[in-house]
């Protein structure tokens, strides 16, 4: 019986397994039921089967494991110094290859490098030790970055016949025109910004992408823009040549539009109202650029008007500062936005030059030799749509009468200007901003309505002149009025009456004491939030301030003791600096900042001795002795 039963078992549970029949899907001893490891390099991450980060682990060799399915590989901030052919060619799913920041030199790169990286949309070998580009780069390659290497020379497979090329950056190597070749781009019709700046070229290179939309060529040694160089450029937004070597004789009537298409005051013109607005951001003020005298206009013959794509329709964006131009440009397209012609040589600058561009809406003239004549009366009144004109550093005498309507803001510090008459500012109701620090300014020769018409003026600043007192008119809408670096013997209140908005006022480097304030000079600037009282003569502190008031500067006066009372009138005060006083330990009474609740930060240092500082404990934080 026990046999029996024991046979019907065998044959219930089948044939004994065999060597290779065990179900694979069964994890037998010693094994785990999740999938392998990823292959990764020693050292390196990857966050994704397709990504292998290598980046900043010192490598002196090329990693010899990396996955063929890698579709991103990054090495950049290594010391490569070559890339070896039989790794690089496993590698043929490669969409991103950046190789920034190593020591890899022409003689590292075969000339076979690249050709099985048939898929490779972007290359990033910046920063290494390159003297000729790579003769052949992938058809596939949309962004190629070979900035900051020794590159001389540029072959013609390098980046021609690249249909989905956008973007070429070239800028800090040593190319110069012979370096490039004339069909350097040929079959790239997509190049959208190439980016040459800080090379060695001479002219403008010819034969330049059709498409390009942003051209960089600044600081290089071009001191002329061939006939034609621009011909084919008719989308090109933003060109940049500025630090170069450019002299009037270097640009000429079709250097910004074409001869053909300047046609007769009779021919018809195109509708620009079909192009696109400009679409560029602007952040310009505080920058550094200028231009000169000029040439006489070519006569073109009178010929029928052209399409727009016989011109720079789309130029929005032109620096030619730091050249040594004599004249405007002539011909200026007229979507021309904006125009730096500052650090140039101009001293005079013709109407008939601006008149095309009648789109300008900032104009830079700035460290040019603009004289006492360099801007005739009208000169620039074509430009309707101007918004801000830069003319610092130059040396004109007066502000320049005429100028458009629509001007927002005139910067006009460091030039000669000794006096303002009652209409040299009329013309300007729009103006924002008048800048004219660092003239030659007396309030004898300031009229009393000078500022009258600037009805929309928000910031003025006459600092760095030699007025004597406030001037008087000024607009009520003020938000900010600079007067530091005067000559300021006294307050009168009545010239401050009516600027009820205004939120910062400086006075510092003046020759202000505590008796030339007069009684209610503060009582109608009840917005003053900013007030600069530095480096006077001031005794103590100035009684009955704004009630706004939330920043002090006391700073290089005679202050020697601060009183319980200094403070009642600003209760919202947040910083209080009076460094370089007379104070000694106890010069401030103990009940000083009551009531100063929002007070953080109190500047005691660099007087006699160091200052006990004592703030309520409900204020933000507890300053120490002698500083914040």
């Amino acid at each position: 019986m026990r046999l029996s039963l024991l046979l019907l078992l065998l044959l219930l549970s089948g044939p004994p397994p065999t060597p290779g029949m065990e179900d694979a899907a069964f994890p037998h001893m010693g094994e785990s039921s999740q999938p392998p490891p990823r292959a990764c390099p020693p050292r390196c991450s990857c966050p994704r089967a397709d990504t292998v980060d290598c980046n900043g682990l010192d490598l002196q060799v090329f990693p010899d494991n990396i996955t063929r399915a890698a579709q991103h590989l990054s090495l950049q901030n290594n010391q490569l110094q070559e890339l070896p052919y039989n790794e690089l060619s496993r590698l043929s799913s490669l969409r991103t290859l950046n190789l920034h920041n190593n020591l890899i030199s022409s003689e590292g790169l075969p000339d076979e490098a690249f050709e099985s990286l048939t898929q490779l949309r972007h290359l990033y070998v910046a920063h290494n030790k390159l003297s000729v580009a790579p003769q052949f780069l992938p058809r596939s390659l949309r962004i190629a970055d070979l900035a900051a290497n020794q590159v001389t020379e540029i072959f013609p497979l390098t980046f021609g016949e690249k249909p989905a090329l956008r973007s070429v950056y070239l800028h800090n190597n040593q190319l110069s025109n012979a370096g490039l070749p004339p069909d350097a781009f040929h079959g790239s019709e997509a190049v959208v910004t190439l980016s040459l700046s800080s090379n060695r070229l001479s002219y403008l290179p010819p034969s330049l992408p059709p498409s390009l939309e942003r051209l960089h060529l600044q600081n290089n040694f071009i001191s002329k823009v061939p006939r034609g160089a621009l011909s084919r450029q008719t989308h090109l937004r933003e060109l940049y040549l500025q630090h170069n070597q450019l002299t009037d004789s270097g640009l000429d009537a079709t250097t910004f539009r074409l001869a053909s298409a300047l046609t007769s005051k009779r021919a018809s013109r195109p509708d620009l109202s079909t192009h696109p607005a400009p679409s560029w951001g602007l952040q310009l003020l505080s920058q550094d650029r200028s231009s000169t005298p000029r040439l006489p206009l070519e006569a073109p013959s009178p010929t029928p008007a052209l399409s727009p794509a016989s011109k720079l329709y789309h130029l929005e964006y032109l620096d030619l500062s730091h050249n040594q131009l004599a004249s405007v440009p002539a011909a200026l397209p007229r979507s021309l936005a904006v125009l730096h012609l500052g650090r140039n040589c101009i001293r005079w600058v013709e109407a008939a030059r601006l008149r095309g561009a009648r789109g300008l809406r900032y104009l830079l003239l700035q460290h040019n030799k603009l004289g006492a004549t360099g801007l005739p009366a009208g000169a620039l009144r074509p430009l309707r749509g101007l918004h801000t004109l830069h003319l610092y550093g130059n040396r004109l005498e007066r502000v320049p009468l005429a100028l458009p309507r629509r001007l927002r803001a005139l910067v006009l510090p460091h030039n000669h200007v000794t006096a303002l008459g009652a209409r040299d500012l009329a013309g300007m109701p729009g103006l924002a901003e008048l800048n004219l620090a660092y003239n030659r300014l007396v309030s004898a020769h300031v009229h009393r309505r000078a500022f009258r018409p600037l009805r929309a003026l928000r910031s003025l600043d006459l600092a760095g002149n030699r007025l004597t007192r406030v001037p008087g008119g000024l607009p009520g809408g003020l938000h900010t009025l600079r007067l530091q670096r005067n000559q300021l013997r006294a307050l009168e209140p009545e010239l401050l009456a009516g600027l009820h908005e205004l939120r910062e006022l400086s006075l510092a480097h003046n020759h202000l004491r505590i008796g030339d304030i007069g009684p209610g000079t503060w009582h109608e600037l009840q917005a003053l939030q900013v007030l600069d009282l530095s480096h006077n003569e001031l005794s103590f502190v100035p009684p009955d301030l704004p009630e706004a008031l939330e920043e002090l500067h006391l700073q290089g006066n005679r202050i020697g003791h601060v009183g319980s009372e200094a403070f009642l009138s600003t209760p919202r005060l947040r910083a209080l600096f009076l460094r370089a006083n007379r104070l000694h330990m106890t010069s401030i009474a103990p009940e000083a900042f009551l009531g100063l609740l929002h007070l953080s930060v109190v500047d005691t240092a660099g007087n006699p001795e160091q200052v006990l500082v004592q703030l309520p404990p409900t204020a933000p934080r507890q300053p120490r002795a002698g500083g914040s």
